[in-house]
């Protein structure tokens, strides 16, 4: 699955308060370009959504964001989700995804998480929040000690500064949710996400 997203480079991270938007979004995105999706969880629409989402880009890898419980992982996998991420580390949803063969990306922001998930036998991670947590600069300084980790950051990540972020050597991608913001989502302006699709999948 690593490869996948290295391949993808920028995944939009999707927060959809109206299972109706999940759809129209979804192809707008994936005609730009963009066919790894996260839905997260922090909407009571959410499993509406990404199970719509599944169902119609078969294709597609779309996966769920956000998840703070067992439950979740467990009904990621139910409903097809191709990954799972959270925002931080636990060694028990990783020990329960691994068991249940759904790929799986915990956040880190420090040193002492990356040894922990490192520990726990991930080498790929979400970095979380990005920019609040230190940024470029501080993904530098985890360079050298950790050479076999590859990060996804997210969070205070856009068009100003993903390419940056894509520069650095041990970041595989990055998400944001820029390419399908509020607006465009609450306006149905589905051509102005393919747009930003199409721009952001070529940087």
């Amino acid at each position: 699955m690593n490869d996948v997203f290295e391949a993808a480079r920028v995944i939009p991270v999707l927060i959809l308060d109206d299972p109706s938007d999940a759809v129209p979004v979804a192809d707008a995105l994936v005609e730009g370009g963009l066919n790894v999706l996260e839905v997260t969880l922090r909407t009571e629409a959410a499993w509406a959504a990404l199970t719509a989402i599944i169902d119609r880009h078969p294709a597609a890898v779309v996966g769920v964001g956000t998840v703070l419980d067992g439950d979740q992982i467990k009904r990621a996998k139910r409903v097809g989700a191709s990954f799972a991420v959270s925002p931080g580390f636990s060694s028990v949803l990783s020990e329960m995804a691994r068991s249940h063969d759904l790929f799986y990306l915990p956040g880190v922001a420090t040193a002492s998480e990356i040894m922990q998930a490192r520990y726990a036998g991930h080498r790929f991670l979400k970095f979380f929040p990005a920019e609040a947590s230190g940024g470029i600069p501080l993904l530098k300084s985890f360079a050298s000690p950790f050479q076999d980790i590859a990060f996804f950051p997210t969070g205070g990540i856009g068009p100003a500064n993903s390419s940056d972020y894509l520069a650095q050597p041990n970041v595989a991608c990055v998400g944001g949710s820029w390419m399908a913001s509020a607006a465009d989502i609450r306006k149905n302006d589905w051509a102005a996400v393919t747009a930003k699709a199409k721009a952001t999948r070529f940087k």
